[in-house]
């Protein structure tokens, strides 16, 4: 971890109170976060906070560092728009962590001649599809996203949720299956750093009990080779059965779940007319899919 990213998740901390909330909102876990404050003290030599069973306070030490870090986080936010500001006005970078397909990249290359656009993928253990460092400027995002005002989006296709199966799991022969039918499977779950899309893709607001996780991927590709093993089954988009389809994996609908919502995302601050642009250009070929 960045020492700018260790700074800015113990002004997240210092803000809250509450390593609890600060977890929840920094979508990662809280013995994760514990530990990151830990090294961060150690790299200082310097307890930041004082903590006990009920109350979390900043020592003299993290009352100095809070307006500090501050600072430099914000002096480096302002230096990445300046850095993006100055760059190539035509080149966009485009996060994503499955498949994009749907024949979204042709067509938004052809709606955009002249332009360097540029793919990456994100794993999943980054809940923002990269957009949370600047890695990207647009995300091609399954939602739920992180809902702290830092970011807009547009739904651009609404999904069923399918389950993807060994092609030798009994339930394969099956044309639909229920959540019923999975409750004691194992399944591929992402990372808990990757927050309410972990629980969303286990569909745990459907259940009465908890998901069985029988490993954790850090991308489809991770997922549907675990998948073809036998040893767990996973949620798919209808989308994503077509695109990841292989001999090995079977996709069958799920009945009664909830459909995925597939969005084009940005950062609300962004106000550069190409990503506006790009935007626009994503929602008019996925609308004419």
């Amino acid at each position: 971890m960045s020492s700018i990213e260790a700074l800015r998740r113990f002004v997240v901390v210092a803000e809250e109170l509450s390593f609890t909330r600060a977890a929840d909102r920094l979508f990662i876990s809280q013995p994760s976060l514990s530990r990151q404050i830990r090294q961060l003290e150690l790299s200082l030599r310097a307890r930041l906070f004082e903590r006990d069973r009920r109350t979390v306070t900043l020592t003299a030490a993290g009352a100095a560092l809070l307006p500090e870090a501050r600072r430099i986080v914000e002096q480096w936010e302002s230096a990445q728009r300046a850095v993006a500001a100055a760059r190539e006005d035509r080149t966009l970078v485009v996060g994503f962590q499955t498949r994009i397909g749907r024949g979204l990249v042709p067509s938004i290359s052809s709606a955009l001649p002249g332009w360097d656009l540029r793919f990456r993928q994100v794993p999943w253990h980054d809940p923002t599809v990269g957009l949370g460092d600047g890695q990207v400027d647009v995300a091609v995002a399954w939602l739920p996203m992180p809902d702290d005002g830092e970011y807009e989006w547009t739904v651009v296709s609404t999904e069923e949720r399918w389950v993807a199966l060994s092609a030798s799991h009994p339930l394969a022969t099956r044309p639909e299956v229920t959540l019923s039918d999975l409750a004691e499977e194992p399944f591929v779950a992402m990372p808990v750093s990757a927050g309410p899309m972990r629980d969303f893709w286990l569909a745990g607001d459907q259940r009465s009990e908890p998901a069985v996780v029988g490993a954790e991927a850090e991308t489809a590709e991770e997922a549907f080779e675990l998948v073809a093993a036998g040893r767990a089954v996973v949620l798919v988009s209808a989308g994503n059965a077509e695109l990841y389809r292989r001999d090995d994996v079977v996709s069958r609908p799920v009945a009664g779940l909830p459909p995925s919502r597939l969005a084009i995302v940005w950062r609300r601050s962004d106000r550069r007319q190409a990503v506006r642009t790009l935007v626009e250009a994503f929602v008019t070929c996925m609308c004419a899919v």
